[in-house]
C-alpha cells in the first residue's frame, strides 16, 4: 500500500496504458529480457521493471475486492434509500387520508414540493 499513487487527471491522460492484450506481450517481453540481459544499455532498469510486474501482481487481488466491497456498498445505500423512500411516501400517503394537523400539513407540504405537486391555496368566498 505504501506505493500507491495516485494520478492527476492530465497525469492519467499522458501514460500509456497496458490492456489485456499488450500485457501478455510485456510479461514476455520481460521474459526475454532476463534471458539475454547483455542486450540491454547499463541505464535500463529491468530489475525495476520486473518489481513493478510483481507489486500489479500483488495489487490486482485487493483491487478486486475492494470493487466487491465497493458495489456491496452502493447496492446497500440503495437499497436502504429505496427503504426510506417507500416508508415516507406510505406515510405520506397515509398523512393525505388523515386530515389536517400543523404536523400533517408540514410532512405533507414537504412532500409535495419534493415530488412538484402545490398545494391549492385555499379559495375565499366571493362576496
Amino acid at each position: 500500500m505504501a506505493r500507491l499513487v495516485e494520478l492527476s487527471i492530465d497525469e492519467r491522460r499522458e501514460l500509456n496504458k497496458m490492456g489485456d492484450k499488450s500485457e501478455a506481450a510485456c510479461r514476455q517481453t520481460l521474459v526475454v529480457l532476463a534471458q539475454n540481459p547483455q542486450i540491454l544499455p547499463p541505464n535500463f532498469d529491468l530489475a525495476e521493471a520486473q518489481r513493478d510486474l510483481v507489486a500489479l501482481d500483488q495489487l490486482r487481488p485487493l483491487a478486486v475486492r475492494i470493487r466487491q466491497l465497493a458495489n456491496k456498498i452502493d447496492d446497500s445505500e440503495m437499497a436502504l434509500g429505496s427503504d426510506i423512500l417507500s416508508s415516507a411516501l406510505e406515510g405520506y400517503a397515509l398523512a393525505k387520508a388523515v386530515g389536517k394537523g400543523a404536523a400533517l400539513d408540514a410532512m405533507r407540504e414537504s412532500m409535495a414540493q419534493r415530488y412538484g405537486h402545490r398545494r391549492k391555496a385555499s379559495k375565499a368566498p366571493v362576496s
